[in-house]
């Protein structure tokens, strides 16, 4: 085995999309993914665009030296799609010779990023042109076989890790479905459970200043702040919760957060603080959960005021109504959605440790080949 012209192995498809039978229009980004195209397209004449099919790769060859990726995508689609006149569709001429799935591999490696980056010419769109392209050299094994072993290992990786995503959105079901049962229950309005806390950072000795973003996140705050002005801010403690009452028309949604961490924090004296009663019969994490619905956000941004801030103040907030379930229910429901979010994260970190994969995987294959000796 040696490194191989990758044009040998390679060739140009153009097949358009005369009839326009084909309407799934899609764009690659720099991940090396197909994504739905951004391209306003009224007016187009989608006769023009090429018909990519099952197997084969959408290659961009501008700007590979301005992001330093060569922007390139295998389809797995059983179903055709179109993408842009402007990008190549690129197919295997042998596919007992080279398969789809290992050239792919070779150019997920960051180093195949680097040499297309290299070799990109010198034009404001720092392209990496179609025939130079070609000249790129990669390991191919004249055994098949060889080339099947690798794909088969990283697809079975891949695969895996495809089934352990699929079980969450079935815990996922099993959460939202319960927690929609629960509407058919006498509701209570959140002011009966629920009471406001002013704590104040009056010595200064905390300085971990958070905002809330729409996605109902602590983040770290970008106010610009001073040591004297700190004073004025609220401090929140692990099972407290933030809420601000401000463009909640505006934006769609009710930022509210349950603060989790041991050590305590502060927010801006505009943001409220509150928690659950002691003689409330309801968990944080359970009223958290009724929070993040997307109907909850709706019916707060419907309930909003006119004001320029489109604002839910306290009082409205207060009033809006939620079921309060036994306790043991609401027990159970944020265990399963706990095990849910640790199993979200598992699957993150499976996903990145795939990544590396790769260059792993190629570089076994670079290392196997025998050179031949050099005669003097």
């Amino acid at each position: 085995m040696s490194f191989k012209r990758l044009g040998d192995y390679i060739k140009l498809v153009d097949n358009r999309n005369i009839d326009l039978a084909v309407t799934n229009l899609l764009g690659i980004n720099i991940t090396k993914n197909f994504m739905p195209s951004v391209a306003n397209i009224s007016g187009t004449d989608l006769s023009k665009y090429k018909i990519i099919q099952k197997g084969q790769f959408a290659y961009s060859a501008m700007q590979v030296g301005r992001d330093e990726t060569i922007r390139l995508a295998l389809y797995k689609q059983d179903e055709p799609a179109i993408i842009s006149p402007a990008y190549l569709v690129i197919e295997s001429k042998d596919k007992n010779e080279l398969i789809p799935e290992y050239m792919m591999m070779w150019f997920h490696r960051p180093e195949s990023d680097r040499y297309g980056w290299f070799i990109s010419d010198s034009s404001v769109r720092a392209s990496l042109e179609w025939e130079r392209f070609c000249e790129i050299e990669i390991p191919i094994p004249e055994d098949i076989e060889q080339q099947k072993k690798y794909v088969s290992l990283y697809k079975g990786l891949l695969t895996n890790q495809k089934v352990y995503e699929n079980s969450l959105e079935d815990l996922q079901l099993i959460c939202d479905g319960y927690m929609d049962t629960l509407k058919e229950m006498n509701l209570e309005p959140i002011g009966n459970s629920v009471e406001l806390v002013d704590n104040r950072n009056s010595d200064s000795t905390i300085s971990n200043l958070l905002g809330i973003n729409v996605n109902k996140v602590f983040m770290p705050s970008k106010a610009k702040t001073t040591e004297s002005n700190l004073v004025k801010y609220k401090i929140i403690n692990n099972g407290q919760f933030a809420y601000s009452a401000m463009q909640v028309g505006r934006d769609e949604t009710v930022r509210v957060v349950l603060y989790s961490h041991d050590e305590p924090a502060i927010i801006s004296p505009a943001y409220s603080v509150f928690q659950v009663k002691k003689e409330a019969k309801i968990l944080p994490e359970f009223l958290m959960l009724w929070f993040y619905r997307p109907e909850f956000n709706r019916y707060g941004w419907f309930i909003s005021d006119s004001s320029v801030r489109a604002s839910l103040d306290w009082e409205r907030f207060c009033g809006i109504e939620i079921p309060i379930p036994d306790i043991k229910i609401q027990d159970a429901i944020v265990t399963i959605y706990h095990t849910l979010e640790t199993r979200k994260r598992i699957n993150e970190k499976l996903k990145e440790s795939i990544k590396p994969l790769c260059p792993v995987l190629m570089k076994g294959v670079v290392e196997s080949m025998e050179f031949e000796p050099v005669e003097n």
